[in-house]
């Protein structure tokens, strides 16, 4: 069920879920940190298949969402593993009172991963803020929904349409259009921006559609420069 991505670094691909009536394919990141354990991005739906190749990487502790809407399958990952701590981005917290979240990611790395890891949030939406990561063994750019590159074969119809008029088909796929609007106030997302194309990223891991092995640093110089 995981798949190597890069020394350390193992993805999967969950379900496809409905947002707003479109379809949206899943993956989550899994990481081995240097003290042995397992970090958690963006958990998809947990199958035994899945328990069992993510138990083989190490042992769970710490489960991340990356922003308000990656929360579908928290529950259950926080279930299985009740000895891993659960991080909240900013707003998820308060838009989920039902879960259990431990700590809030911030701008600077959580001390448990900070040797293994990097981390920016994307502040000044007035929708969403989300939260990239680094990964500094593969140099890897783990980014959610900030860039979508959705597969063109699977773009048919009119609801493929609307996604290549809102930027989120192919390799030049970029952010919702509607997303970018709310970004009201651009100087910390232009700062997180900087940040991001300063870890000079040669892999870039997404949440939605085509994941890059080489040139990340030029993809998300690209698909963010309307910031």
């Amino acid at each position: 069920m995981l798949e190597a991505f890069g020394p350390s670094l193992y993805l999967a691909e969950g379900p496809t879920v409905s947002f707003y009536g479109f379809p949206y394919p899943t993956r989550m990141a899994v990481v081995r940190l240097s003290d042995r354990s397992t970090w958690v991005w963006s958990p998809v739906a947990l199958t035994d298949e899945l328990f069992n190749s993510v138990q083989a990487v190490g042992p769970v502790r710490h489960i991340v969402s990356p922003n308000r809407i990656h929360h579908l399958f928290l529950a259950e990952w926080a279930e299985r593993w009740p000895e891993a701590r659960v991080y909240a981005p900013p707003g998820l917290a308060k838009r989920r009172p039902d879960l259990r979240f431990d700590a809030e990611l911030g701008d600077e790395p959580d001390p448990a991963w900070v040797a293994d890891m990097d981390q920016v949030i994307f502040r000044g939406s007035l929708a969403m803020e989300e939260v990239a990561f680094f990964h500094r063994a593969s140099r890897t750019a783990i980014i959610c929904d900030l860039i979508q590159r959705h597969p063109e074969t699977t773009m048919t119809g009119w609801k493929g349409g609307l996604m290549r008029l809102d930027s989120l088909v192919g390799e030049h796929g970029s952010t919702p259009r509607e997303w970018r609007a709310s970004f009201l106030r651009r100087g910390k997302a232009r700062a997180a921006r900087e940040k991001v194309l300063n870890w000079k990223a040669e892999r870039l891991l997404i949440a939605h559609g085509d994941c890059a092995e080489t040139g990340a640093t030029q993809i998300i110089d690209r698909a963010l420069d309307w910031i």
